[in-house]
């Protein structure tokens, strides 16, 4: 089997340094991000959204528990608004993948979150 397959701790071990990798860069792109849609503790969701060059929001990271901490650390050092919804934040989580676009039934929704941060930035600013 080895032989055939390789040996399973070689590809575990693969997978593992793949799944660092992935995390580094999605953690890369949090500074980037417009908001983070959180629910208190155990979810968050970065997403960018630039009007003239999207056609939708997209998710720049995602993350669960302590994943989900150090995206909003990382959004807290780059004054990133961030928005608690437990439902939109969990459900974005699930369904949506890191670099896809915003599936239309979320539009609304994710629209409200947005318009809520970019009227603060503008006070603020």
């Amino acid at each position: 089997m080895k032989q055939a397959e390789g040996d399973p701790r070689v590809k575990g071990r693969i997978r593992r340094l793949q799944r660092e990798m992935a995390r580094r860069r999605m953690m890369q792109e949090v500074p980037k991000a417009d908001v983070i849609i959180t629910n208190p503790t155990h979810v968050a969701v970065a997403l960018r959204y630039d009007r003239l060059k999207m056609f939708a929001p997209v998710v720049v990271a995602k993350g669960y528990d302590e994943v989900a901490q150090r995206i909003k650390a990382i959004a807290k050092e780059h004054d990133i608004g961030q928005v608690e919804n437990i439902s939109l934040a969990r459900t974005l989580a699930k369904e949506v993948e890191i670099g896809k676009a915003m599936p239309t039934k979320w539009y609304m929704a994710v629209a409200e979150v947005l318009s809520l941060v970019y009227k603060l930035k503008k006070k603020v600013g």
